[in-house]
């Protein structure tokens, strides 16, 4: 046995309680002058006489620290520490053996056995004292770092359980309805838990449908904040009757308002008339839409023609829109850019001309979106999307067949007025900057019962003021529409018309009456116009095979019965109804 000098202690890397180490040696002696070496030094001690015995106080005291000797009775030190370590789990605690081998083989047999460091016998006790100290300051910075590390995994569980909560609020808003309709096909890949892409669907209450598809700048959270602000707008607007124009004009309000400098929604907005044909469209910094025209296989694209949603101020925003004449099986295509810029291993993208050239290669109408959606995960292969992705198809259907859709049931016992009588009038200026039907829709909308028959209910009112501000105090004629080009003939001077108003007015009044099972709504329609010879018109429907002159024919479907009088700008209609059949 070696002479022993004790050196001064080695101070303790950080404040707190004192260290505890387990001495295990079987050589009363050598245990002896160890527990009497580590108490100088400032330690705490538990002594065990073999292996068995350290692992049993191991599990009961749980020390910092292990002093193993390798050759001990019950069980050697090799086991010993093996059982140690397991017992230890993630903490840290460094074994140092103390053994009085010398080849290389049963060293590292020390190490094997899960040691940290190894002491030769005789050992010094200075050295001793140095790998104590060093290991305990390791010890402590091994804990100090899964403290850390578990208080990172509690804040990453806490913040995953928070985006999980918001992300199903997310959804709940953003996509709440709409997208699940026959003729709507659609694919969303967000690149992040959240998507800065954002794809609305809503019928709206003159029996069509509105679709929104908007791309926020940036990923992830930031990117779908302003998705939420968009889809109340959307959602409310549209269930209340609100044109194109008038919905985008809102939200952009809303937008400019609340995203920071920078921040802003490449967006497009569409209605479908399924009873008329047509789609009117807003487009505003997303790639082109295209109509695929299903007789010809023909594409047709529609440009962006306006600044995203959110850039321009409220007073200098552009709302005007563009309409077109889709034929039933027709297609409108729409698409976030991140399909075109979507990138194949090369580094090439996508592409427009790519894109469209797989449209012209359908064999159906029916393949046109699936085969989109697979050409373009073709092309970027196990390549990861570096954006958000959405597409969305939407197809023109007949009127009858949309309708027939299943559509919320109506709530029997919503509150609202069941006896009513309104009278509304616009005058002048008022017939140029304001549209009353979403008002009137609306309150419609909110008879008890009145509901799920909105739709038909709203077109007698839309085509009846139409009739009159149109015909009667613009004094158009609808035979401008009979040629392919004479809808946008009828509406750019139908525009001049109305800018230039002088004098006229509309009056509208609109009276309900609840009946068993039912109700019967009159409304009764008065222009300033000059009129038209209505006894003729009374005679015969209007042609429904031609462009024009089909509005009153629809009325009087609908209707139970529809009178003029006077001169011809004034018209009552009576429209009953029962939830009975």
């Amino acid at each position: 046995m070696s002479v022993v000098k004790f050196a001064a202690a080695v101070p303790f890397p950080a404040a707190g309680r004192r260290p505890l180490v387990l001495i295990a040696e079987d050589g009363a002696t050598d245990r002896h002058i160890l527990e009497v070496f580590v108490r100088r030094e400032g330690w705490n001690v538990v002594a065990a006489v073999d292996g068995q015995h350290a692992v049993e106080l191991f599990e009961q005291h749980r020390p910092d620290i292990v002093l193993m000797d390798a050759l001990m009775p019950r069980m050697n030190g090799f086991e010993a520490a093996r059982r140690i370590k397991l017992a230890a789990g993630e903490a840290m605690v460094p074994i140092i053996f103390l053994t009085s081998l010398q080849e290389t083989k049963e060293l590292l047999r020390c190490l094997e056995a899960g040691g940290d460091d190894f002491l030769s016998k005789p050992y010094n006790k200075v050295i001793l004292g140095a790998k104590l100290a060093k290991y305990e300051q390791m010890r402590l910075m091994h804990e100090q770092l899964r403290v850390e590390r578990e208080k990172v995994a509690q804040s990453n569980a806490h913040l995953l359980r928070e985006q999980a909560v918001a992300k199903a609020v997310f959804d709940n808003i953003i996509r709440s309805r709409g997208l699940e309709l026959p003729n709507l096909k659609h694919h969303l890949s967000p690149l992040a838990i959240f998507n800065g892409d954002v794809l609305l669907s809503s019928r709206t209450p003159d029996g069509g449908l509105n679709v929104f598809l908007g791309d926020f700048t940036g990923h992830g959270l930031p990117a779908a904040i302003g998705a939420l602000p968009t889809a109340e707008i959307f959602y409310g607007m549209s269930a209340k009757g609100f044109g194109v124009g008038e919905v985008v004009a809102e939200i952009n309000r809303k937008l400019h308002r609340v995203l920071p400098v920078g921040v802003f929604c490449c967006a497009s907005m569409a209605h479908f008339d399924f009873g008329r044909g047509q789609v009117r469209i807003w487009h505003g910094g997303l790639p082109d839409a295209v109509i695929y025209r299903a007789s010809t296989r023909e594409l047709e694209s529609v440009g962006s023609h306006h600044l995203p949603l959110g850039v321009a101020s409220p007073a200098k925003f552009k709302a005007t829109t563009l309409l077109y004449e889709l034929a039933p099986a027709d297609r409108l295509v729409l698409c976030s850019d991140g399909v075109i810029e979507a990138r194949n291993g090369a580094g090439e993208m996508f592409g427009f001309e790519r894109y469209c050239a797989v449209m012209r290669s359908v064999a159906s109408e029916a393949d046109l979106f699936e085969s989109v959606r697979a050409a373009v995960f073709d092309f970027i292969g196990a390549n990861a999307c570096d954006d958000d992705f959405t597409l969305a198809e939407v197809a023109m259907v007949p009127a009858a067949e949309f309708d027939g859709l299943p559509a919320p049931k109506p709530d029997r016992d919503a509150s609202g007025p069941s006896t009513f009588r309104l009278q509304y009038e616009l005058k002048d200026e008022s017939l140029r900057a304001f549209n009353p039907l979403p008002m009137l829709q609306q309150l419609m909308h909110d008879v008890p019962g009145l509901r799920g028959f909105t739709s038909g209910l709203n077109t007698v009112l839309a085509e009846l003021y139409a009739n009159a501000l149109d015909h009667g105090v613009l004094g158009l004629d609808s035979r401008l529409k009979d040629s392919s080009g004479g809808f946008a003939a009828f509406f750019n001077e139908r525009t001049r018309r109305l800018q230039t108003l002088v004098r006229g007015s509309v009056s509208i009044e609109m009276e309900h009456r609840a009946t068993d099972g039912g109700g019967e709504l009159r409304i009764r329609v008065a222009d300033s116009g000059a009129g038209f010879d209505h006894r003729r018109q009374s005679d015969s429907l209007a042609d429904e095979r031609a462009l024009s002159g089909r509005g009153i024919a629809l009325v009087r479907r609908l209707c139970e019965s529809v009178c003029y009088s006077g001169d011809g700008n004034r018209v009552e209609a009576l429209y009953r109804w029962s939830h009975l059949t």
